[in-house]
């Protein structure tokens, strides 16, 4: 009987531990909640530049590390809004996704 309580106990003491163990695709409430503040700030941040044109930007942040997407008027403006956001605390990588607005015919 003994035995058999001490292999239970274990057994659940595995299960809990597994079940506490962090996901590298989940973020916590805190981690959600810090990346919502650097997403507001990387935006912020554009809002007050005069190269970056904040509303064709779209700032998206997971733990840390932001993603640029959307397009720019000039290669500048995409290498402006990649600076603007790497000066931003809390952000750990940018990843510069935004692409040259189509010439107009």
């Amino acid at each position: 009987m003994r035995k058999t309580s001490y292999g239970l106990a274990v057994l659940c003491l595995s299960a809990l531990l597994a079940a506490c163990g962090g996901s590298p695709s989940k973020e916590s409430t805190g981690e959600y909640i810090d990346d919502s503040v650097i997403t507001t700030k990387v935006k912020s941040a554009f809002v007050q530049d005069k190269v970056v044109d904040a509303v064709e930007v779209k700032v998206d942040t997971f733990k840390g590390n932001v993603q640029l997407s959307g397009f720019a008027d000039s290669q500048s403006e995409i290498e402006r809004a990649a600076q603007i956001a790497a000066k931003v605390p809390g952000v750990k990588s940018v990843r510069n996704d935004l692409r040259l607005k189509p010439a107009a015919q």
